[in-house]
């Protein structure tokens, strides 16, 4: 019988590699129980991480690996002959995003995040390849089968709908959301938040205060590779597989939206913003 995943692409292989850690860590989770959340997230990490680099060495043993699980791996020259820092191709995972929620009973908003950037990429972030896991909601979305977005522009006076950390919001986003009128979603793991903003459950994703490479690499290729905004909240480019791998801000949005929410965004670091209702210009109205 031929092998399936001979010549796989490495994007079907980040879809894969995201699919089979998320059924391992939902076997942790049944195995583990709830009992001990501590003892639950510590098993889910490990597992998933050594899964996920047992499998990239396998099929890809040439290529280097930056891994939250791993503080080698985190350095220029991990000490293993491979620098990610010259590799020209270089895994970026998060074996396990959002362990708080993994570890709390009947909470969806985790993720498995698989990405690949690429020294030779046409892309400003460098991302050429990316998935995002989301076992207990049975989904992945993935830069193979890249999401369609939506067709019409967000109409006026629209609600917007930001997601927001559950645990650690920026400072500024309830005024931002006030200036825009907007409404703010907690949710769990930046994967799934920024697959919430794919998927159109949410219109964007802003975050600032700590966030490193693998937080943000496989949905940040999953976004852009469907056509949506991508970049730092100052508007410059993300990018990856930098010395320093901590990328601590972003925001993620339909393009229409980009323009309005970045100029929101200075107003609000700059101690500018409009006043709470005052006319602010509309996220639907793009005035590039």
């Amino acid at each position: 019988m031929v092998d399936p995943t001979i010549a796989e692409s490495d994007a079907a292989l980040a879809r894969r590699l995201a699919v089979l850690a998320g059924e391992l860590l939902l076997r942790v989770r049944a195995t583990h129980g709830h009992a001990d959340p501590a003892a639950l997230k510590a098993a889910g990490d490990r597992a998933s991480h050594d899964f996920l680099r047992a499998e990239l060495a396998r099929w890809r043993p040439a290529d280097a690996v930056l891994s939250e699980e791993d503080e080698g791996s985190r350095l220029v020259d991990g000490g293993d002959g491979v620098s990610r820092r010259t590799a020209d191709r270089v895994w970026i995972i998060d074996p396990l995003d959002g362990t708080r929620e993994f570890s709390e009973q009947g909470r969806t908003d985790w993720a498995v995040h698989v990405a690949l950037w690429a020294r030779d990429a046409a892309t400003p972030h460098g991302l050429i390849a990316g998935a995002v896991g989301l076992p207990a909601q049975h989904r992945v979305l993935a830069t193979d089968v890249p999401a369609v977005p939506p067709a019409t522009p967000t109409p006026p006076g629209t609600v917007l709908r930001l997601a927001a950390s559950r645990s650690r919001p920026p400072a500024f986003l309830a005024d931002l959301a006030d200036e825009v009128g907007a409404e703010l979603v907690p949710m769990g793991s930046a994967g799934a938040k920024i697959a919430a903003v794919v998927t159109g459950d949410v219109d964007a994703y802003i975050h600032a205060g700590g966030q490193y490479e693998w937080d943000s690499a496989a949905p940040v290729a999953v976004a852009t590779a469907a056509g949506w905004h991508a970049s730092r909240i100052d508007g410059s480019p993300l990018t990856y597989n930098e010395a320093d791998p901590r990328l601590p801000d972003l925001l993620v949005c339909r393009d229409e939206l980009a323009a309005p929410l970045l100029a929101a965004l200075r107003r609000q670091l700059a101690g500018t913003a409009v006043p709470s209702g005052s006319p602010a210009p509309h996220p639907g109205k793009d005035p590039r």
